[in-house]
């Protein structure tokens, strides 16, 4: 057992050594890291529903009066933009941009790094996660919508009821790859002091100046959590593979 910083040349002993002193606050930032990725890949499941439907909203120049189809056009400008927004600029710049610019409103007293962390991972999963379910939706035959339609349903309910739930169970190993990214994205939230993994462990070194070992640590972590993270999520797509095929 060591309980003194080993010298420089003692590599291996340094990492065991930063890995048993500063185990607390490492598990703390690994448990915070976890959090904002499930919260951020679910929220932003959740909100790429509304988000994509938005984006294939139906026009129908003939039936539709003008004032439908200016709002219909608008919505979908404003969705498209939104994906191309945050899919086209670094979480790191938006959490800078979030975070400071709503803390220098002094408005909302619970706006706290970690708060602003989750909402910012939250928008930031709805745009790629809305790319995914675009991409889905699009990939289901066209029969599908005119059998819906047949059958008496509006585009809604043939939306609703035949379309999303292909769509959907389509995406998920998409889904899943984005919750795999988000569990190493979350380390730019460190700019703004969330104290995740990378926060934690680079707070490790900062008090003994031995960064190249704390950071190889941190890599490990991450390899060991994105690999398992990566066989669960293969795992549940076999399972949803096998019983569709059950199924039909």
């Amino acid at each position: 057992m060591l309980s003194a910083l080993p010298d420089q040349s003692q590599f291996f002993q340094t990492i065991w050594y930063i890995i048993k002193t500063f185990y607390p606050i490492i598990l703390y930032g690994l448990g915070i890291t976890f959090l904002l990725s499930v919260v951020g890949t679910v929220g932003g499941f959740v909100l790429s529903i509304s988000l994509t439907q938005a984006r294939l909203v139906n026009i129908d120049r003939k039936r539709d009066k003008k004032a439908n189809i200016f709002f219909k056009a608008a919505t979908r400008s404003v969705a498209n933009g939104y994906v191309t927004l945050f899919r086209g600029t670094p979480m790191i710049v938006q959490s800078m941009i979030i975070f400071y610019g709503i803390s220098a409103l002094k408005i909302f007293p619970w706006w706290t790094p970690l708060t602003a962390g989750l909402i910012i991972v939250t928008i930031n999963t709805t745009a790629y996660i809305s790319e995914v379910l675009r991409g889905s939706v699009q990939g289901i035959s066209v029969g599908q919508m005119e059998a819906g339609r047949s059958l008496g349903l509006t585009h809604g309910q043939t939306m609703r009821k035949i379309i999303w739930p292909q769509a959907i169970k389509n995406s998920l190993p998409g889904i899943g790859n984005e919750f795999v990214v988000n569990l190493k994205d979350t380390a730019v939230l460190s700019v703004i002091s969330v104290v995740d993994l990378f926060y934690a462990v680079r707070q490790s070194a900062s008090s003994n100046y031995r960064y190249v070992e704390a950071f190889i640590v941190a890599a490990i972590i991450y390899l060991i959590i994105t690999y398992t993270s990566s066989k669960v999520i293969a795992f549940l797509e076999k399972r949803i593979g096998t019983v569709r095929t059950e199924n039909d």
